[in-house]
C-alpha cells in the first residue's frame, strides 16, 4: 500500500519528487489508513469510528455525528473490493466513501423537508400548492398528472383526516404521500373506463347498432368472462329496455356524466366537448336518459346469470367450466352442486315423477291420435298407399339418374374395386408361400404365348443373329485393316510389293461390298437337309453346344490344354460365338459362370504367387477384358471416358512433359529460335545436369501442376461412375479377389485391391486413355490421328494413374516426379474405395433371375451363330482332348462325341454337288466356304423327350403343363379335389374347344417355339385321360422326393405360381433386350461404317500410288482387274535355321533346360503363311517335329515399339525381338 500510494503522489508532483516533509505527511496519513483497513477487517465498528476520527488521518467533510453510517458503509465497500481481490482501501477510496454517504444524508434532509411542506399544503386546502409541493425535485414523487391536481388533493386530504385519527402520528410520511397519488391514478383510469362503458353502450343504443353490443361490452368490462357471446341478443334487448324506461320520465338533460368513486370522489364528463372535471361545472345538467355504469353492469350481470341457470342442467362440464369463471359463475355453480345433490338424494322420487308424467302425456297422446285413425281409415289406406308407391318411384328414378350423372365415375370405381382385388391376388400370388389354387387359376392365362410374344422373339432372334453376324465381320474388318496397315507400312519401308497391297485391297472391298457368307441357300442341303441322319447329325450337334455352353467345366478344362496361341484364337472366336458376345441376359450369364470356372482353375492351377496375376498375362483375364472393351463394353468405355479425353484432346495449350531432358532441349530451341543465335548451352545432358536450371525446374514444375489438375479430372470421372462400369467385370473382379483370397489367405487386403485394380483400371481402361483413337473411345475421321503432344499428355496422365492404381511411388529414374508422390499415396486412397465398392455386387443367379427351369420356361430355343470352319474346330479339339476334359466314360459329353464319330470335312457339311470336283481352285473355294456360317437352336439332350423314359425335371414341366389345362376348365379350392371330382360334359366341351384354339395358334408359331411332339400329343387327350396322368405323374414325382400328397401336391402349385411369375420378369426382361439389342446394332453399323471409310481412305491411297509409279514408268507390271496374280503374290520359300545357327545369329538366346552344345539338334522353320505378316514356325528335334507357334509381325512391332527386347516361344526358347525382326524382314520381304 505504501509503495502504490506514494508511487501515485509522485506522479502527481510537478518534479516527480517527493520532499522529506511531503513524505512524512504522506506516510503518516497511510499508517493511519493502514489502522483503519485493520479495524475493517476485523469487523470492529468501534475501532473504525476512532480511526475516522483520528486527526492523523486528515478526511474531509468527516461529520462525527454520522460516524456510525460511515462505518457501516464502509464495511460493505471493503465486503466488495475483497470479493474482487483488492485487499485494502486507498485514502481516495474512503474519501470517496464519505462524500458518498454525506450526500446521501442531505438528500434524505432535503426530502424530509419537502414532505413537510406537502402536508402544509394538504393543510391549507390548495390543490395547485399540493400540486406544486408533490412536483418538488427532491421528494420524487412518480406519475404525477398536473391534470388531476384537485382530485390528488381530495385524496391526499382524505388520507391524512384518516391518519389524524391516530395521535402517535399527524403528518403523511413519503411512502404514503407517493400511495395516495398511486391511488389517485387508479381511480382516473377507473373513471375514463366507466366513461368509455357508459359513452359506447349509450350510443350504440341508440344508434341500433345490434351487432356492435358485445364487442362493446367486452372492451370496456375489466373480466371478459362475464360477457358470454351467446348472450349478445339478451344483452342487447335488456339494455335497450332500460334506456327506453329512463327516458320516459327525463323531459331536460345536458351533455354531463356525473360518476362516483368510492362514494365520495364525484367525477365530471362531457359528452359533447370531452373534457373531465373532479369538480362540480358550472351549470351543470346530467345526462339522465343515459344509463350508467352500475346499471349497465347490474343488466349485464343479471343476463348472464339467468343464461346460466337455463343452460346449467343441459351444459356439457367444458361449457360449465367456462361459465364459472364470470363474476356470478361461482355462486350459481354452487347453487347448481346443491341442487344437483339434491336431486341425487332424491333419485328415487324422481324418476317415480318424471315416469309418471311421461306415461301419462304418451297415453293421452296415443289416444287422441288412435280415435283421429279410427275416424278416417279409407284416407289413410289411400295416402299410404299413395306415398309409397311416389316414394318407391321416386327413390328410383333419382337412383337411375345419379348412376347416369356419374357413369364415368361408377366405371372407375368398378375398375378400382376389380384393380384392387387382382392386386390383392396377385399379392397373394407372389408374397405367400403356398398360394391357394383359385388364385393360381386367375393368373394362369399368364403363361400363354401371344401373337405380340411370338413377333418379339423372332425379333429379338432376328437382331441377335444380326449382331453376332456384324460383330463377327467387324472383328474380321478390323484384323484385315490392321494386316493392310502392315502391308503399307512395309510398303514404304520397300519391304513388300505393291501387288501385295492391291491383293490385299480387293479382299477388303469385297468384305466391304458385303460378301460375308451365310448359309441360307444351303437350308435343303448339306447338314441342314431333309434326311433323317443329317437331321439326327445336327441335332447332336446342338446338343453338343449346349451342353458346352451350360456346363462351363468343359471349356474352362478346354482352354487350359491347348497351347496359349491356339486357346487365345479358340477364344476370340469359337467361345464368344457359343455365348452370342452375351447378347442376352441368359447367355451374359452363362459366359459369366464360365469366365468364373476358368478364372478359379487358372488361379488354381498356375498362380503361384499374388503377383503373377499383375506380372503375367493369365489367360482369362485377357479373355474378360477383350469382350468387355468388345461392342457391348465399348459404349461404357466411351460414355467412362469419352468427355474428360475430349476435352485434354481438345486444350491445345495443355502440354505435359515430365522428362527433364526433352524440356531442357525445347526450351534450348526456343532461345535459339527468339535470339537467331547460338546459345552456349550444351545440347546432351543427363537428367540431373538439366534439372540443374532454373528455367527447366519451372516448367516442370508448371508441367507437373497441369498433371495433378488433368488427372484429377479424369480420376473423378472414372470414380463417379461407376455404376457404368459393366456388370460381367465387376463380378470377374469380385471372383478375382476372393479365388486369390482363398489361396493365399495370408494376403493383405491391399494388395487384393491392387490385382483388382490391376484389372479394373490398368488392363481395361489403361490402354483406352493412352490410345483413346484405338478404342474407339473418340471419334476419328479415316486419315485422321492424335498428334505426338496429345498422345503424351494422354500416356504421361495414364502413367500417373497406374502408379496411384498400384499405390507405386516414383523412385529411380524417375526421381524428378518424387514431388507428386503424396498426390499418387492420397489418389490411391480414392482408388482403393473404388476397387472395394466395384467388387460389391451380387451373384449372376440374382443379377439375372436365372435358376435351372429358365430354358424351360421361355418361349424360344437359344441359338448361335457359327461358322463351319468354327463347328470342325470345336469338334476336333474335343476328341483330342477328351480324356482330359471327360475322365468319365458315362459323361454325356463322350456319349455326343460317340454320336458324331469323326470329325467332319467341310465338303460333308454342305452337301454333295455344293463344289465343283473339277474347280481347279477347290482348296481356296473350301477355304472360302469354310467361314459359311449356320444358325444352331440348341437343345438339351435330355429336354422333355417322347415315352416315360424322361427324367424328374421333364416330369415335373410335363405335369405342370397338364395341370394348368385341367384347372383352367375344371373349377376347385386343392388339386386333390379337382383330380378326384369327375368331370363334366360342358366341362369337357370347353376343354376341348380350348384344345383347338390353341392347336390354332400353335399352327402359326415359328418352327423353333414349337412344343415337342409328346406334349401336343398330351394336349389332345380328353380332360379326364389328362387327370389321371397327372395322378400317375404324380405318384411318379412323389417318388423321386419332388413333392407329397401330404399337402395335397401344393409343392408343384407353387412351381406352377413360380412360372407365373418368371413369365412377367422374362417379358420385361425381353423387352430391355429387344431395345438393347438394337442399340447394340447402331453402333455396331456406324463402327462398320467407319471401317468402311477407313477402307475408302486406304483406296484413295493406293490409287495414289498406282499413279505415281505409272509416272515413274515402273519396270515392274502389275495386274490389278484381278484376273491374275503377280509375281509379288507367290508365297516365300519356308526358311530352316538350326538352333545353333541363330544363336550366333544372336537371335537365339537360349532354351529352357537345353545345353549350348544340343543347339545343333534342334531345328526351326519358319514360313509365311497365306495372311501376310502371319509364320509359322515349327520346331525339330533330331529330325522329329516337336511343336507349332504362329508369329504376326504386327505384335513383334508392338513390342518393338513398348521396349520389349526378350520374348518366348514354345514357353522355352528366349529369342531376341529386334534381331528376330530384321531375320523375317530380310528373308521374307526384301527385294
Amino acid at each position: 500500500m505504501y509503495q502504490n500510494e506514494l508511487f501515485n503522489l509522485q506522479k502527481q508532483n510537478a518534479v516527480n519528487h517527493l520532499a522529506h516533509e511531503e513524505l512524512l505527511i504522506a506516510v503518516e496519513m497511510l499508517s493511519a489508513v493502514a489502522l483503519l483497513n485493520q479495524a475493517l477487517d476485523s469487523k470492529d465498528l468501534v475501532s473504525v469510528q476512532n480511526q475516522l476520527t483520528s486527526p492523523a488521518i486528515g478526511f474531509n467533510n468527516l461529520d462525527e455525528t454520522y460516524v456510525e453510517r460511515y462505518a457501516d458503509e464502509l464495511l460493505s465497500i471493503k465486503l466488495d473490493v475483497l470479493s474482487q481481490g483488492q485487499e485494502t482501501l486507498s485514502w481516495n477510496e474512503i474519501q470517496n466513501c464519505i462524500d458518498m454517504v454525506n450526500i446521501q444524508i442531505q438528500e434524505e434532509n432535503d426530502r424530509i423537508v419537502a414532505v413537510g411542506c406537502i402536508n402544509e399544503a394538504i393543510d391549507k386546502g390548495d390543490p395547485l400548492k399540493t400540486l406544486e409541493t408533490l412536483q418538488f425535485p427532491t421528494v420524487k414523487i412518480r406519475d404525477v398528472d398536473p391534470e388531476h391536481a384537485q382530485h390528488y388533493q381530495d385524496v391526499l386530504y382524505h388520507a391524512k383526516s384518516q391518519k389524524l385519527k391516530d395521535p402517535a402520528s399527524k403528518i403523511l410520511w413519503l411512502d404514503e404521500i407517493q400511495h395516495a397519488v398511486y391511488e389517485a391514478n387508479r381511480d382516473k383510469d377507473k373513471a375514463k373506463q366507466w366513461v368509455t362503458l357508459v359513452v359506447d353502450v349509450n350510443q350504440c343504443l341508440e344508434k341500433e347498432k345490434k351487432s356492435d353490443i358485445l364487442s362493446v361490452l367486452k372492451s370496456s368490462v375489466g373480466n371478459t368472462n362475464d360477457i358470454i357471446p351467446e348472450c349478445a341478443d339478451n344483452y342487447y334487448d335488456a339494455l335497450t329496455k332500460a334506456k327506453e324506461q329512463k327516458s320516459r320520465s327525463v323531459s331536460t338533460e345536458g351533455p354531463w356524466l356525473k360518476l362516483t368513486l368510492q362514494e365520495k370522489y364525484d367525477y365530471y364528463y362531457n359528452i359533447d366537448s370531452k373534457e373531465s372535471s373532479w369538480v362540480t361545472p358550472k351549470p351543470c345538467l346530467c345526462k339522465e336518459s343515459w344509463l350508467m355504469e352500475k346499471e349497465i353492469k347490474d343488466i349485464v350481470e343479471e343476463v348472464t346469470t339467468g343464461y346460466i341457470r337455463e343452460k346449467m342442467w343441459s351444459a356439457p362440464e367444458d361449457f360449465l367450466l367456462r361459465l364459472q369463471h364470470t363474476r356470478s359463475g361461482a355462486l350459481l355453480r354452487k347453487e347448481y352442486e346443491a341442487r344437483k345433490s339434491f336431486l341425487y338424494e332424491q333419485e328415487e322420487h324422481v324418476v317415480k315423477i318424471q315416469a309418471f308424467w311421461r306415461g301419462h302425456r304418451q297415453r293421452m297422446s296415443y289416444v287422441s291420435r288412435r280415435q283421429t285413425f279410427a275416424d278416417h281409415l279409407p284416407s289413410i289406406v289411400k295416402i299410404q298407399s299413395w306415398f309409397r308407391m311416389t316414394r318407391a318411384r321416386r327413390n328410383y328414378l333419382s337412383r337411375l339418374q345419379y348412376f347416369r350423372d356419374h357413369k364415368s365415375e361408377i366405371v372407375k370405381i368398378q375398375s378400382l374395386l376389380r384393380a384392387s382385388k387382382a392386386r390383392d391376388d396377385y399379392k397373394t400370388l407372389v408374397g405367400s408361400e403356398n398360394p391357394p389354387l383359385p388364385v393360381i387359376r386367375k393368373f394362369v392365362h399368364l403363361l400363354d404365348q401371344s401373337d405380340l410374344d411370338f413377333q418379339e422373339e423372332l425379333e429379338v432372334a432376328r437382331l441377335r443373329g444380326e449382331v453376332v453376324t456384324k460383330i463377327r465381320g467387324n472383328q474380321q474388318l478390323e484384323k484385315d485393316l490392321n494386316l493392310m496397315d502392315i502391308k503399307i507400312g512395309l510398303l514404304v519401308k520397300n519391304r513388300i510389293t505393291l501387288e501385295d497391297v492391291i491383293s490385299h485391297r480387293t479382299k477388303l472391298n469385297k468384305k466391304k461390298g458385303g460378301e460375308m457368307q451365310i448359309l441360307n441357300n444351303t437350308d435343303n442341303q448339306g447338314i441342314k437337309s431333309l434326311s433323317k441322319e443329317r437331321r439326327k447329325t445336327l441335332e447332336t450337334y446342338q446338343q453338343l453346344f449346349y451342353l458346352l455352353q451350360t456346363n462351363p467345366l468343359y471349356l474352362a478344362k478346354l482352354i487350359f490344354q491347348m497351347p496359349q496361341n491356339k486357346s487365345t484364337k479358340f477364344m476370340d472366336t469359337v467361345i464368344f460365338t457359343l455365348y452370342n458376345y452375351a447378347s442376352n441376359q441368359r447367355e451374359e450369364y452363362l459366359l459369366l459362370k464360365l469366365f468364373k470356372t476358368a478364372l478359379e482353375e487358372e488361379v488354381k492351377s498356375k498362380v503361384d504367387q499374388v503377383q503373377d496375376i499383375v506380372t503375367g498375362n493369365p489367360t482369362v483375364i485377357k479373355m474378360v477384358v477383350s469382350f468387355n472393351r468388345g461392342a457391348r463394353g465399348q459404349n461404357t468405355l466411351r460414355q467412362l471416358l469419352a468427355p474428360v479425353v475430349k476435352e485434354i484432346l481438345d486444350d491445345s495449350s495443355l502440354v505435359i512433359n515430365t522428362n527433364p531432358v526433352e524440356v531442357y532441349k525445347s526450351w534450348v530451341n526456343q532461345l535459339e529460335t527468339q535470339t537467331g543465335e547460338a546459345s552456349n548451352l550444351p545440347y546432351d545432358v543427363t537428367a540431373e545436369q538439366a534439372l540443374t536450371y532454373p528455367e527447366v525446374k519451372s516448367k516442370l514444375d508448371a508441367s507437373n501442376e497441369s498433371l495433378r489438375r488433368v488427372t484429377d479430372k479424369v480420376l473423378n470421372s472414372i470414380i463417379s461412375s461407376l455404376d457404368l462400369l459393366p456388370y460381367g467385370l465387376r463380378y470377374i473382379a469380385k471372383v478375382l479377389k476372393n479365388s486369390i483370397h482363398e489361396k493365399f489367405p495370408d494376403a493383405t487386403e491391399d494388395e487384393l485391391l491392387k490385382i483388382v485394380g490391376n484389372l479394373l483400371y490398368y488392363r481395361y481402361m489403361n490402354p483406352a486413355i493412352v490410345a483413346p483413337d484405338g478404342f474407339d473411345i473418340i471419334d476419328m475421321t479415316a486419315g485422321g490421328q492424335i498428334n505426338s503432344d496429345q498422345r503424351r499428355n494422354l500416356g504421361t496422365v495414364a502413367k500417373v494413374l497406374q502408379h496411384a492404381a498400384s499405390n507405386k511411388l516414383f523412385e529411380g529414374e524417375n526421381e524428378h516426379l518424387a514431388s507428386t508422390n503424396n498426390y499418387l499415396s492420397e489418389t490411391y486412397q480414392k482408388f482403393r474405395k473404388y476397387f472395394k465398392e466395384a467388387c460389391d455386387v451380387p451373384e449372376p443367379e440374382e443379377k439375372f433371375n436365372m435358376d435351372k427351369y429358365t430354358d424351360v420356361v421361355t418361349v424360344s430355343k437359344p441359338v448361335i451363330y457359327i461358322s463351319i470352319e468354327e463347328i470342325i474346330n470345336t469338334h476336333s479339339l474335343l476328341l483330342e482332348h477328351q480324356d482330359a476334359i471327360a475322365p468319365e466314360k458315362n459323361d454325356l459329353l463322350n456319349e455326343l462325341l460317340e454320336l458324331l464319330g469323326e470329325v467332319p470335312t467341310v465338303e460333308s457339311f454342305l452337301g454333295e454337288g455344293a463344289i465343283d470336283p473339277n474347280d481347279p481352285n477347290k482348296a481356296n473355294t473350301l477355304n472360302q466356304l469354310s467361314k459359311t456360317e449356320i444358325s444352331l437352336s440348341l437343345t438339351s439332350k435330355y429336354n422333355l423327350g417322347d415315352g416315360e423314359g424322361i427324367d424328374g425335371q421333364s416330369l415335373m414341366i410335363k405335369t405342370k403343363k397338364l395341370i394348368i389345362d385341367v384347372i383352367r376348365n375344371q373349377p376347385g379350392n386343392t388339386l386333390t379335389e379337382i383330380l378326384e371330382t369327375p368331370a363334366t360334359t360342358q366341362q369337357e366341351t370347353a376343354h376341348a374347344t380350348d384344345m383347338e384354339s390353341r392347336a390354332i395358334k400353335d399352327s402359326k408359331a415359328p418352327e423353333e417355339m414349337k412344343d415337342g411332339q409328346s406334349m401336343m400329343e398330351d394336349a389332345q387327350l380328353p380332360l379326364e385321360q389328362k387327370k389321371r396322368k397327372i395322378q400317375r405323374n404324380l405318384r411318379t414325382l412323389e417318388q423321386m422326393g419332388h413333392m407329397s400328397s401330404t399337402n395335397k401336391y401344393q409343392d408343384i402349385l407353387n412351381e406352377i405360381a413360380k412360372d407365373i411369375r418368371n413369365q412377367r420378369i422374362y417379358r420385361k426382361l425381353r423387352k430391355a433386350e429387344l431395345a438393347k439389342l438394337q442399340q447394340t446394332l447402331k453402333a455396331l453399323n456406324e463402327k462398320a461404317a467407319f471401317y468402311e471409310e477407313q477402307v475408302n481412305y486406304y483406296d484413295t491411297y493406293i490409287k495414289t500410288c498406282l499413279d505415281n509409279l505409272k509416272i515413274k514408268n515402273s519396270r515392274r507390271s502389275i495386274k490389278v482387274d484381278g484376273k491374275g496374280e503377280s509375281k509379288g503374290m507367290k508365297r516365300a520359300k519356308p526358311v530352316r535355321y538350326t538352333a545353333a545357327k541363330l544363336h550366333e545369329k544372336g537371335v537365339l538366346l537360349g532354351i529352357d533346360d537345353l545345353q549350348t552344345n544340343q543347339f545343333k539338334n534342334v531345328t526351326f522353320d519358319i514360313l509365311s503363311t497365306e495372311d501376310v505378316g502371319i509364320f509359322d514356325v515349327k520346331s525339330k528335334f533330331l529330325g522329329v517335329e516337336m511343336e507349332k507357334v504362329q508369329l504376326n509381325i504386327q505384335d513383334l512391332l508392338e513390342m518393338q515399339y513398348e521396349g520389349v527386347a526378350v520374348m518366348k516361344m514354345f514357353d522355352k526358347v528366349k529369342v531376341n525381338v529386334n534381331l528376330l525382326i530384321y531375320l523375317l524382314n530380310k528373308k521374307f520381304y526384301g527385294k
